[in-house]
């Protein structure tokens, strides 16, 4: 995507510098500022009006917008996620256009996976989800874990998702022929 002209990889540093700010907010705070967000969908937008042909251009940073609004919602509705995370990825959809946000998403979800899988080793916690997952499987079904006492020493801080869906977009976006 941002292969070729200076002009092309200048873009591509701005979009990749606002997604790294994005990583270390949601780092530091497990928030990604709605001011941040803002900066990177109005910027999306500009670059997209940059284009040999502005409409289509345009049109497919939109199109990208709800595609990354699209496929993330659900994931918030389902407490998975924050807001944050799915306006961050959304917003990143105005640089990618809808068909780098789809390849985007499913980078994100696999660097997602492997972000919980080294939070669990990290806390010493993976062995007791593991535990868990079986213990379902076992049952066929989630009643099992209604008895389960909340362990006071569990974590409750959120995931740095916005770390995950950063990565899938910037993959989408620097390594388009990978992916």
């Amino acid at each position: 995507m941002f292969n070729g002209s200076y002009a092309q990889l200048a873009w591509g540093a701005v979009f990749t510098l606002l997604l790294v700010a994005g990583c270390v907010t949601d780092l530091k705070s497990r928030r990604i500022p709605n001011e941040l967000v803002a900066t990177i969908l109005a910027t999306g937008l500009l670059f997209a009006f940059t284009a040999p042909v502005v409409l289509p251009a345009l049109a497919a940073s939109v199109a990208g917008v709800a595609v990354g609004f699209g496929i993330w919602i659900a994931f918030y509705l389902l407490g998975a996620i924050g807001a944050g995370d799915v306006k961050f990825f959304a917003a990143a959809g105005a640089w990618l256009g809808p068909a780098a946000t789809w390849r985007a998403a499913l980078i994100a979800a696999v660097a997602g996976g492997l972000l919980a899988i080294f939070t669990l080793v990290l806390e010493r916690r993976l062995g007791d989800v593991l535990r868990r997952i079986a213990l379902v499987a076992s049952s066929a079904s989630l009643a099992v874990l209604q008895d389960r006492p909340s362990a006071p020493e569990e974590r409750r801080r959120p995931l740095p998702y916005g770390v995950a869906l950063a990565l899938g977009a910037l993959g989408a976006a620097w390594f388009p022929s990978l992916f």
